[in-house]
C-alpha cells in the first residue's frame, strides 16, 4: 500500500475524535485489495524445475582440465593452481573451502 508521507500527521487528539464509522470504512479500504495480474504474467514465464529441456541444446563449449588446474576434493569445483591451499590426505583443497 502505498503511502503520502506529505499528508500531516494525526495527534492523539485526534485520533480519540475520529468516529466508529470513519474507523471502519479506514479498515474496510485497507483490507479491500484487488489482483495483480501482472505478477501472474511473470510467473507464467518462469520455467519450473524439473521442466522437460530434451529438446534444448547446450551452447558452452566446454574445456577439458588443463595442466595448471585442479578439482577441489571438497567443492568439486576446477580451480587454477593459484587457488590451491592445501592437501588434505592427499586431496587438493582450494582457498574458499578451506
Amino acid at each position: 500500500m502505498a503511502t503520502d508521507y506529505d499528508t500531516p500527521r494525526k495527534t492523539d487528539d485526534d485520533v480519540d475524535n475520529d468516529s466508529i464509522e470513519e474507523l471502519k470504512a479506514r479498515r474496510s479500504e485497507k483490507t479491500s485489495s484487488s489482483i495483480d495480474t501482472d505478477d501472474f504474467d511473470a510467473a507464467e514465464s518462469l520455467e519450473l524445475p524439473g521442466a522437460d529441456l530434451s529438446n534444448e541444446e547446450l551452447a558452452v563449449r566446454v574445456l577439458p582440465k588443463q595442466a595448471d588446474e585442479f578439482t577441489c576434493m571438497s567443492c568439486f569445483l576446477v580451480h587454477h593452481r593459484s587457488q590451491l591451499a592445501r592437501e588434505k590426505n592427499g586431496q587438493p583443497i582450494c582457498r574458499d573451502c578451506d
